[in-house]
């Protein structure tokens, strides 16, 4: 399905985004795994022979210039973010209220910024990682949700411009839900169970069948292959990819 294709998968380490360099690996493509984690990285590659380590810091914007322009990938896959502090907003700092914008919003100005600017050949697509938290909120989050909804606005922006430009490259936003399945996710649902006075359980079975990294990834190798219609952010569930919200509920 993707043989022949080059995917760079910034922040694929653990969690969603080992899932997602596993499944385009295992669908054929030669993936760039790109983690600070040298262990995690090594392992996964260990286990998928198609997938190359390449251990660096993806805030850095020389990171994201050299291997867009040595890689020149015809999937780019930005799921790296920073692992929220889980306090109600009175009781963060501004550093852990601002750490996901610090982080996360970052990653995706530089990694967005050198794709355009190369730009990738036509074809390609950028796959950008929000949260269902862009839509839904994220209160004991500090500035989670709005630095995923700011994602997803970003890739929606690039997507724009990349129409504009003729470049032929598709920019989309992916926004899971809530999960346990990830080292991320599980504080969160812990600490949400415990605001609503119910269990872990309670609170899982209420949102439905669990995002895993194997579902991320075949969502993700799915929006890599197939065609695309006008869609360009995706709620990702347990039950597989739906069209998002327009912001706002319009």
């Amino acid at each position: 399905m993707l043989e022949g294709k080059t995917a760079v998968v910034v922040g694929a380490s653990r969690g969603l985004g080992r899932g997602v360099a596993e499944a385009l690996s295992a669908a054929g493509a030669t993936v760039v795994a790109l983690a600070r984690d040298e262990g995690a990285l090594a392992e996964l590659s260990a286990t998928s022979p198609s997938v190359e380590a390449t251990v660096a810091d993806a805030t850095d914007p020389a990171v994201a210039g050299s291997v867009i322009d040595s890689r020149d990938p015809d999937i780019l896959a930005v799921i790296a973010g920073a692992t929220p502090t889980i306090e109600p907003i009175h009781r963060h700092t501004w550093e852990t209220f601002s750490q996901n914008w610090e982080v996360d919003v970052r990653i995706a100005f530089n990694w967005l910024g050198a794709a355009l600017r190369k730009p990738l050949r036509p074809g390609s697509r950028v796959l950008m990682m929000s949260s269902g938290a862009a839509v839904m909120g994220s209160p004991l989050s500090g500035g989670y949700a709005g630095a995923k909804a700011t994602i997803r606005f970003m890739a929606a922006y690039a997507d724009e411009e990349a129409r504009r430009d003729g470049l032929g490259i598709r920019v989309l936003a992916v926004l899971p839900r809530i999960t346990a399945a990830t080292e991320l996710g599980r504080p969160a649902v812990r600490a949400y169970a415990a605001r609503r006075g119910v269990s872990e359980e309670q609170y899982l079975s209420a949102q439905g069948p669990a995002v895993t990294p194997e579902i991320a990834g075949e969502a993700f190798r799915s929006l890599a292959a197939d065609e695309l219609d006008g869609d360009v952010a995706f709620m990702l569930t347990g039950a597989g990819l739906v069209a998002a919200p327009a912001p706002g509920g319009r």
